[in-house]
């Protein structure tokens, strides 16, 4: 049986914006397991990114608890959540966020700077990280030299470098073309299933919502359905 990696017990997020109390998470509740490959789909403004960054340590609840490995992430300050997301959260944004005067292998390897590792570790790591996105020929191109589907397997290898527990990845495909995006998702896929990492992932395209062994829609900072792919 797998284990709990994520547990949300009754999250409630709003945001306050001059007298008018905004109500984006509604007391939600939800477990994710260890390995899981989970795709957050609905309209926008329906609470997907948001649940997304309470879930990554990028935000934090207004009300409810949430515990990743059997620690409570809701609690800490920001500077201890900080620490937290370094070592256990690696992200993929839509729009790459590479340093463009970085070369690929630097991008990748910022994450690890933070870190006490020496310099060869660090090179070791970046190494493989590019290996594992088939990228390890292009470690000295920068991004104005890569296409839209090597800059995003970059800021991939970079969210896999510190080997978190968690990648968490929003609209990664929103910005390539539809063969790219295969791509991408394919190797996101292959994370999942050959490497263990848990993946959940905020996307608009349900073709790429097929590639997550689940689904779960949202609406209105609810959860409406649940679904599982074979």
């Amino acid at each position: 049986m797998a284990e709990t990696l994520i547990a949300l017990d009754r999250i409630s997020k709003h945001y306050v914006r001059g007298k008018e109390k905004i109500e984006v998470l509604h007391e939600l509740s939800l477990n994710i397991e260890q390995g899981d490959f989970l795709a957050l789909m609905g309209p926008s403004g329906s609470g997907k990114t948001t649940l997304l960054n309470l879930i990554g340590g990028l935000d934090q609840p207004s009300a409810g608890t949430i515990t990743v490995s059997g620690q409570r992430i809701d609690t800490l300050s920001g500077g201890r959540l900080a620490q937290w997301r370094a070592r256990n959260v690696g992200f993929v944004f839509q729009f790459y966020n590479l340093l463009p005067v970085l070369t690929a292998a630097q991008n990748v390897e910022l994450p690890l700077l933070l870190t006490h590792l020496s310099k060869s570790e660090r090179a070791r790591r970046v190494q493989i990280a590019l290996t594992v996105v088939g990228l390890e020929d292009r470690a000295k191109h920068k991004p104005s030299e890569l296409s839209g589907g090597q800059a995003q397997r970059v800021a991939i290898a970079r969210a896999l470098v510190a080997d978190p527990t968690l990648l968490v990845c929003d609209e990664p495909t929103g910005d390539l073309d539809r063969k790219t995006a295969d791509e991408v998702l394919g190797l996101l896929q292959t994370l999942n299933r050959e490497h263990g990492k848990t993946l959940i992932m905020v996307t608009h395209d349900p073709r790429a919502a097929e590639y997550a062994g689940h689904q779960l829609h949202m609406d209105k900072g609810r959860l409406i359905e649940a679904g599982a792919q074979a």
